[in-house]
C-alpha cells in the first residue's frame, strides 16, 4: 500500500476544512441557531498503541499517558446537533511492545537466566495536533451532553527509549539470515515464533506523524463551574515511522493507538441568550 507524503496530506486536509467551513456557513447561516461560545481548559488520559509493521511483529498494546491543552469553539446549533471545532495540544507516549512467543504461545526465556523471558519495548514520546469536528446533543450549559469528535491529527516526533533485558545488537538474538540459514552466534532458531528484529535496532526515520483520529464520550456542564468530559478516542496513522520503498525492510509501519481521556474546560466567550439550557 503506498501513502501520501505528509506534505500532500497537509494539503489535502486543508481543502478539506476550508470546503466543510463554506458549506456549514452557508447551510447554517441559513437555518441554524447562531452561537459564539470559546471555552478553553486541559485534558489528561491514558494511551494504549501499537504499530502495524509489515513484516509483521507480533505486539500486545503498550500503555502510556497523554495530556495537554484543549480549545473548543462552538459555532452553531442545528436543529437539535451543537457543532463545533476543538484543537487540542498534547504530549503523548506511545509505541510498542513485543511478544515474544513460542510456537505453543508462551514466552521465551532468556537464555542466559531462563527465570527471565525476553521483553522488548520502544517508548515513543510526541507532541500531537488533532484538529476535530465535533457535534453533540443535549444540554449545553447545565446537564449532559453526547458528543462526537472526527478529524486529522499531526504528531512531531520528540524522543524514544527503548526498555529491554537484552542486548539487541548482541547476535545472540540476531537470526542474520544468509542463504536461508540463521547465523552461527543466534540462539533462537527453534525458540521464537517470530524472528522479525529489524525494528529493534532501527531509529525512528519519518520523524512527523499525520491520521485520522474518532472519538465519542459524555460532557457534565455547570453554568458556573465549566465543562468535564470523558472520551475514548481511535487514532489510525496513515504514515509511517520508518521507510517503506522496496529497499525497505518494512512495507508498512503506522501508528494505532486507543486514548481514554478527561478534559476541563472553562468557558472565556458565552453566547448570551437566556434560552440556552
Amino acid at each position: 500500500m503506498k501513502y501520501i507524503s505528509g506534505a500532500k496530506f497537509v494539503r489535502v486536509v486543508m481543502v478539506i476544512l476550508f470546503t466543510v467551513h463554506c458549506s456549514l456557513f452557508t447551510a447554517f447561516a441559513q437555518v441554524g441557531d447562531y452561537r459564539n461560545d470559546l471555552a478553553v481548559g486541559v485534558n489528561g488520559g491514558y494511551v494504549m498503541s501499537n504499530v502495524a509493521f509489515v513484516s509483521k511483529v507480533p505486539q500486545s498494546m503498550l500503555g502510556g499517558i497523554t495530556g495537554g491543552i484543549t480549545a473548543r469553539y462552538t459555532c452553531e446549533k442545528y436543529f437539535s446537533s451543537i457543532c463545533a471545532v476543538t484543537a487540542e495540544l498534547n504530549f503523548a507516549q506511545i509505541g510498542w511492545q513485543e511478544k515474544i512467543w513460542d510456537m505453543n504461545d508462551q514466552p521465551v526465556p532468556l537464555h542466559t537466566d531462563p527465570s527471565q523471558n525476553l521483553e522488548y519495548k520502544r517508548k515513543i514520546t510526541y507532541v500531537q495536533i488533532p484538529l476535530l469536528a465535533r457535534l453533540g446533543w443535549g444540554r449545553e450549559r447545565n446537564g449532559v451532553q453526547a458528543f462526537i469528535h472526527l478529524g486529522p491529527q499531526i504528531g512531531f516526533y520528540l524522543s524514544d527509549k527503548v526498555e529491554s533485558n537484552f542486548d539487541v545488537r548482541d547476535p545472540a538474538f540476531n537470526p542474520a539470515i544468509e542463504n536461508g540459514t540463521f547465523g552461527p552466534d543466534y540462539k533462537y532458531g527453534d525458540l521464537r515464533a517470530s524472528h522479525v528484529v529489524a525494528q529493534d535496532t532501527m531509529a525512528i526515520e519519518n520523524k512527523f506523524d499525520y491520521g485520522i483520529a474518532v472519538g465519542a464520550g459524555l460532557e457534565f456542564s455547570h453554568r458556573h463551574f465549566g465543562h468535564f468530559m470523558i472520551e475514548g478516542r481511535y487514532y489510525y496513522g496513515l504514515g509511517n515511522i520508518y521507510g517503506n520503498t522496496k529497499r525497505d525492510y518494512f512495507s508498512r509501519s503506522n501508528f494505532g493507538n486507543v486514548v481514554i481521556k478527561c478534559t476541563y474546560l472553562f468557558d472565556i466567550i458565552r453566547t448570551r441568550n437566556s434560552k440556552i439550557k
